[in-house]
């Protein structure tokens, strides 16, 4: 009979256990990497009390950054484990050049950039929650920056509508719009190899004007944000596809009638727009490759995963 050795508990902590003062700097430089988030989102929705020299904002910071520092402290053993693991998946990410120190550094700098000049924080830390197929591959696809890119969206924005007068509020929104009837109007929809997902990035995109539906929403989310507008991808039922931020509901009264009377008179002619509402009441109109006007028919109404591009 085999007998199972018993695992003396108190004996493993203690050899798991970091010694001081290590232990303590381990546990305040992760506070400190988690409170500066943390901080943003009550920084934006706490009520400004207006203290001279933003006191209020200092005691916010240091009452968060010692409630997680306790915290943390209390469970130090598990949290130190768990780091070192983690130190270890990050090691052997950028030995074979995946996901490494260079990656998590980017992402939670960029992270921290974009909630720092978003007024709804929060929603960033739930939008890279949320799941999201090939999340990571399509974000890195998405060149917004990439001088082809760019300078396709600028083509786009010369080729059409460019003598449309009197909507100066909503010119971003046209030339956004531009974009998608110089993509839309060349899209030709080719499957993915059997093997699995083929992710294409907009600059090769941008060569054939080919691809299935995520290589199309890639293309127009980098196209649209290359020239200032807000794009986000929609994941539905073995589906993706853009759409795009139009602002309130009486943004949306507007851009009806820009679309309808000025830009799309024909393709849109006897139909309504598709869109949809989040849960800050902002309109999101719908850009699919199967659309013929912006807000033309959904695939699918249901939603399963959103991802915001600010």
């Amino acid at each position: 009979m085999i007998r199972i050795p018993k695992i003396n508990f108190p004996q493993l902590k203690s050899k798991l256990q970091v010694k001081s003062p290590w232990d303590r700097i381990i546990i305040m430089l992760l506070s400190i990497l988690i409170t500066i988030p943390v901080f943003i989102i009550l920084h934006q929705n706490l009520i400004d009390l207006n203290w001279a020299f933003n006191l209020d904002r200092i005691f916010i910071f240091i009452f968060v950054l010692a409630a997680i520092f306790f915290v943390l402290m209390y469970l130090r053993t598990i949290i130190i484990v768990c780091v070192a693991l983690y130190l270890l998946v990050l090691v052997y990410g950028s030995v074979l050049g995946n996901y490494g120190f260079n990656e998590i550094s980017e992402d939670y700098n960029s992270m921290i950039y974009t909630m720092s000049d978003n007024p709804f924080p929060q929603d960033i830390i739930v939008a890279k929650l949320l799941p999201f197929p090939n999340k990571s591959k399509i974000i890195n696809a998405i060149e917004y920056q990439d001088p082809k890119v760019r300078n396709f969206a600028i083509m786009a924005t010369n080729e059409h509508f460019k003598g449309i007068k009197g909507y100066s509020d909503y010119r971003t929104t046209i030339q956004c719009f531009a974009v998608f009837k110089e993509i839309n109007s060349r899209w030709n929809y080719v499957n993915d190899p059997k093997e699995g997902d083929y992710i294409a990035t907009a600059s090769e995109s941008i060569e054939y004007f080919s691809g299935d539906c995520d290589d199309h929403s890639i293309l127009m989310a980098a196209a649209i944000r290359s020239i200032g507008g807000t794009p986000r991808l929609i994941h539905t039922k073995g589906h993706i596809y853009p759409e795009i931020l139009i602002g309130s509901m009486i943004d949306l009264e507007k851009i009806n009638y820009l679309i309808k009377n000025v830009l799309f008179v024909k393709e849109s002619s006897g139909k309504k727009l598709h869109y949809h509402i989040d849960e800050r009441g902002q309109v999101w109109l719908n850009l699919d490759y199967t659309a013929k006007y912006p807000g033309g028919p959904f695939m699918f109404e249901e939603i399963l995963g959103a991802l915001t591009l600010n």
